[in-house]
């Protein structure tokens, strides 16, 4: 790619052999069109459906169930396989819905039509389709065009882009087609335009110097491809967990040989055993659960207006370490705003509202005009001045709109807000000439007839016409506007006091320093200025002896809710970092204001390049914000903390965002204002562009998580225990314990709606008050694999052992009981393992209504296949008496309260850690009979984050009743 803004324009047109006279040539167009392709971006296109089912099938625990399937078919038990091979088709039919729907979604949001451009050929200007676009083409801009491919400018009159699309920056960039020398970043590149920015004032003229995939968007784009997607921590875990699984049933299959081996037992007999016994302890269910799960999650996440584009991602979020955000549209509203207006000696702080109600336009006097009236001069001015206007909203016509400029819309709006409409001056006010704004002169003049009479001035200016009067009344007054360096050097006075004073030194350096104070937190600062006229005059002779008016600063404010949203990030232990393409102090101040940093530390992109690795890794742990990042730039942070072990998010909606977005662990993506090659590249979308949404999302992936932990906890204890009593019992001298239909009955009624139900069990209290769990954490970490073996050895125990009894005493109902007391153990387990910390009765019974409905079902199922007949004979179950019922019921309550005895263990000891010890000490008081004693209050151990709260609730209380904290 040419570094054209190097070049001058003439040098520019010779590389691409072409003319501003006659542009080019039909043929010479046919000519590039076959060399260049048409000006669009390859698709990346959605994927083939057999591709997204080949993915489904391919998971790990689901070729471990197409093995077992095989293996139940082999050994004549079809029942069996058929039920495994309805649960794989299951899997792939939820995992292959969710992600095609989710990419038809995208594919919508998607807009495919090409704009419209007026380009130069054999002489004549015509308008084309920007798909047609070659190199070479000559092409004309005016305000509120779609940029349609690379260009650089030939002709500029007052050009602004609006590049934060492509930039991060929100404010529209000055264009000049002037020549730069040197190597420089692209928001620097001021006499290029690039596509898909969007031209906000004036004209201009440009050649088309790259097209379609040679474009900036081009390039990002094929860094979006080149990306490799990284498996979710999810992925790992359940693949890992699959292997283990495995391995487990590989080790069990020989074991049982083994001692079938050893007591002389057949070896064929002991092979097929050994097999069917693999297949029973293997989850079946849980594949299917967990894909479940992660489709009620984003079904929920849907509701809050988030698209998850697949399934993996929801889980995904919980697991977030860090939030790497851009600013502009995300953290911020994506429009200046009016927030500081400054006049001699006075300044008062406004927040504006974009939006004017039309439907109830007050035109009483607002509160900002019963101020200073050079405050009402200044709103004046800035909106005569400016080529912005109010439109009814097509949205909500309640409301208005600004057409044009963002920084003009900001002053028009703000002048509206507080009734100085612009329809209105503009009638006062008729506008008879305009000089431009350029960036060489940094400034906007507008020449307007002066009224005739005073009848006719609005309230807010009756000052000006009164002084107007004594100076002599004028035909005509001109109002500028521009950058305050450049309007001070064009002013000779001062308003101040509704008069015009000399504009002396101090004053200069005052407003010099006001705004650099300004510009320091951040805002974008423009001066304004007026002179009147008595009649016509050159342009040149216009914009001098101006009257210095005062200032207007404004910034892109943050989105209300942005605060609050960083606040609980931090509580649950996720690191927000601010990384955006504008300027460092814009950027500081947002970030001081949302929270996400609390000093003034600020990388650059020229400081990142000239820091090496190890000095890289130590800036990412202890800088929060970093500005003037390109696309390059921010793919690097991402990939930078995932070395470092994190899980790393992505915000943003501009096409700058695109590859990290793609690279990160889960991309989010704004649905509104995002930029379709930002929608493509993420995993999740916000549809209403609310920080706070993806903050929910967050919460939800975590209790998906803690969810699906809870449901594997229960299935593999359950499982766990089947083994075992299919293990011991045959040591016992025991018949087979359990038939295949029976155990295929057990995996189905417990491993079906109860293990569902667990997974929409709601969130503990402090989901967001804890930091997220590690992101290498293995699956079975926190002593769940612990738990799993010790709750299914119980299972077992319990279950064996009242069978045995009643085996040995010749009652023929023993396997009927041990097959009703290992379905309701397993149901006491699933009560149970709601909470890893708290109590069924503190969380409450029917906190779950769908998990409590399901354990009365499967009762209610094991009771039809214990007493009526037909099941009888298909179970080869016997009627179970009132008592032996009774002793079922009884003895498999021991594993619940068995695995609640646990948590109150935990609870006591968690309790004795964190317990306050008061310490009575005595203090030197005066010696009278009502002398007290205070307190000291220390604590034993440190505190973890969820109990802060609690400590600080009880400090409080103790603090007053005389108590003080040692």
């Amino acid at each position: 790619m040419n570094i054209w803004y190097n070049l001058n324009p003439q040098e520019v047109l010779q590389q691409l052999r072409t003319d501003t006279s006659l542009g080019l040539s039909a043929t010479e167009v046919s000519a590039r069109l076959k060399k260049y392709g048409f000006n669009e971006l390859v698709e990346q296109g959605l994927k083939k459906p057999w591709q997204i089912l080949w993915q489904q099938l391919t998971d790990t625990l689901v070729i471990i169930l197409l093995i077992a399937a095989c293996a139940s078919a082999f050994l004549g038990d079809y029942k069996d396989a058929v039920g495994i091979i309805t649960i794989i088709v299951l899997i792939a039919f939820l995992g292959f819905s969710q992600e095609y729907r989710a990419q038809k979604a995208i594919a919508t949001l998607k807009k495919l039509s090409f704009p419209s451009t007026k380009v130069l050929r054999d002489g004549v200007w015509q308008e084309i389709s920007a798909r047609y676009l070659v190199p070479g083409d000559i092409l004309q801009l005016e305000a509120e065009d779609i940029v349609p491919a690379d260009c650089r400018l030939l002709l500029s009159t007052g050009l602004r882009i609006q590049e934060s699309a492509l930039t991060g920056i929100p404010e529209p960039i000055d264009k000049d087609p002037q020549t730069l020398e040197q190597h420089l970043p692209l928001h620097e590149r001021h006499n290029m335009v690039y596509m898909d920015t969007v031209v906000t004032y004036g004209r201009g003229q440009a050649v088309v110097t790259e097209t379609g995939m040679n474009t900036e968007i081009g390039r990002i784009s094929s860094i979006i491809q080149a990306t490799e997607v990284e498996p979710t921590p999810l992925q790992k875990r359940l693949d890992q967990l699959g292997k283990s699984i495995a391995l487990a049933s590989l080790g069990l299959v020989a074991l049982v040989v083994i001692l079938g081996i050893l007591r002389g037992e057949n070896l064929q007999l002991m092979l097929l055993t050994a097999i069917t016994l693999a297949v029973a302890a293997l989850p079946e269910g849980l594949p299917a659960v967990v894909a479940i799960a992660l489709a009620l999650g984003a079904r929920q996440m849907l509701k809050r207006r988030a698209l998850i584009r697949n399934l993996p991602a929801v889980e995904t979020l919980g697991s977030v370490t860090v939030i790497c955000s851009g600013k502009t549209g995300t953290l911020t509203e994506n429009r200046m705003t009016v927030s500081i207006l400054d006049v001699a000696g006075q300044r008062v702080d406004l927040t504006t509202k974009m939006r004017t109600s039309a439907g109830g336009s007050n035109r009483e006097r607002p509160f900002l005009l019963s101020q200073p009236p050079a405050i009402s001069l200044l709103l004046a001015s800035s909106t005569l001045c400016n080529n912005a206007v109010l439109e009814p909203d097509q949205e909500e016509p309640r409301y208005f709109r600004a057409v044009g400029d963002p920084t003009e819309g900001a002053l028009v709006m703000a002048a509206a807000q507080q009734g100085l409409w612009k329809s209105d001056l503009e009638y006062v006010f008729p506008r008879i000439g305009e000089l431009a704004y350029d960036s060489q002169r940094q400034r906007m003049t507008t020449i307007h007839k002066f009224p005739a009479l005073a009848s006719r001035i609005p309230c807010a200016l009756e000052t000006l016409w009164r002084w107007s009067e004594k100076t002599g009344s004028p035909n005509y007054i001109a109002f500028s506007k521009g950058t305050v360096h450049k309007l001070l050097d064009v002013c000779s006075h001062i308003w101040i006091n509704s008069q015009a004073k000399p504009l002396t030194e101090i004053w200069h350096r005052h407003i010099s320093l006001t705004n650099a104070q300004l510009s320091q937190k951040g805002l974008r600062v423009m001066g304004a200025a007026f002179r009147p006229l008595r009649d016509h005059q050159d342009w040149e002779e216009t914009e001098q002896d101006l009257i210095f008016i005062g200032m207007v600063g404004m910034n892109d404010p943050a989105r209300p809710e942005i605060r609050d949203a960083v606040l609980t990030c931090k509580q649950a232990g996720i690191r927000p970092l601010m990384v955006t393409g504008d300027h460092p102090l814009t950027a500081r101040f947002i970030a001081h204001e949302v929270g996400i940093t609390a000093d003034n530390n600020v990388i650059t992109s020229d400081e990142l390049e000239q820091l090496s690795t190890e000095e890289l890794l130590n800036v990412l742990e202890n800088v929060s914000v970093y500005t003037r990042f390109s696309s390059e730039h921010k793919f690097e942070i991402v990939q930078a903390l995932q070395r470092q072990g994190h899980i790393v998010a992505m915000t943003g909606d501009g096409i700058n965002d695109a590859p990290a977005l793609k690279a990160a662990n889960i991309g989010v993506a704004m649905g509104i204002r995002g930029t379709d090659v930002a929608k493509e590249a993420a995993d999740m979308v916000l549809l209403d562009d609310n920080f706070a949404t993806l903050v929910a999302a967050v919460k939800e992936g975590r209790v998906i998580y803690d969810n699906i932990r809870k449901f594997i906890k229960y299935l593999l204890s359950s499982n766990i225990g089947e083994i075992w009593v299919m293990l011991v019992a045959p040591l016992l001298g025991m018949p087979l314990p359990l038939l295949p239909l029976q155990i295929l009955w057990i995996n189905l009624t417990t491993d079906g709606l109860p293990a569902l139900a667990l997974g929409v069990e709601p969130a503990s209290p402090d989901t967001m008050s804890r930091p997220p769990h590690p992101p290498h954490e293995n699956i079975f970490a926190r002593g769940m694999g612990r738990d799993i073996m010790w709750i299914g050895l119980l299972m077992a125990l319990v279950s064996l052992g009242t069978s045995y009894i009643y085996w040995r005493i010749g009652n023929p109902h023993w396997q009927t009981i041990l097959f009703t007391t290992l379905i309701l153990s397993q149901m006491g387990n699933a009560l149970a393992v709601r909470s890893e910390r708290n109590s069924l009765f503190q969380i409450g019974l029917l906190s779950n209504k769908p998990l409590f409905g399901a354990v009365i079902f499967t009762f209610g199922l094991q009771l039809i296949v214990v007493y009526v007949p037909f099941f009888q004979k298909l179970f080869a179950t016997l009627p179970l008496s009132g008592i032996d019922l009774i002793v079922c019921l009884i003895v498999s309550s021991v594993v619940f309260w068995s695995v609640e005895f646990q948590k109150w263990l935990l609870r006591r000891h968690q309790s004795h850690e964190h317990t306050l010890h008061l310490v009575t000490t005595a203090q030197p008081h005066h010696a009278t009979a009502s002398s007290l004693r205070q307190l000291n209050l220390r604590t034993c151990k440190s505190f973890k984050s969820q109990d802060r709260a609690c400590y600080l609730r009880l400090h409080l209380r103790l603090k007053a009743s005389g108590y003080r904290r040692k």
